[in-house]
């Protein structure tokens, strides 16, 4: 069955960085595009930033400049690399697959930013 594990969150000073990663499983990860979402206190999930299965990246406004999405297919991992934190980054951040119609989502990894 399709498995998303993310990890690497924590609490982080503003200004920090920190490298999410998801494992994947169940599925031929190399053929997919995938995704980071993250989903703050109060408010809906956003998207973070994508790679098709070429490896072509995209990022949201919010985290241009900032955020580095990037996958090894080898290790069936995804990565997000976080620089320049602040606190409106604080959120549960997600990876997702999204395999035909449906979508699959990891159990999130908890980033804090604060002082």
């Amino acid at each position: 069955q399709v498995q998303l594990v993310e990890s690497g969150g924590g609490l982080v000073q503003p200004g920090g960085s920190l490298r999410l990663s998801c494992a994947a499983s169940g599925f031929t990860f190399s053929g997919v595009a995938m995704g980071w979402y993250r989903q703050a206190p109060g408010k809906e999930r956003e998207w973070v930033a994508g790679i098709s299965s070429g490896g072509t990246t995209y990022n949201a406004e919010s985290v241009k400049g900032r955020f580095t999405i990037s996958r090894d297919n080898a290790k069936n991992t995804l990565y997000l690399q976080m620089n320049s934190l602040n606190s409106e980054d604080t959120a549960v951040y997600y990876c997702n697959a999204q395999l035909g119609a449906f979508g699959y989502w990891g159990q999130g990894t908890q980033v804090t930013v604060s002082s």
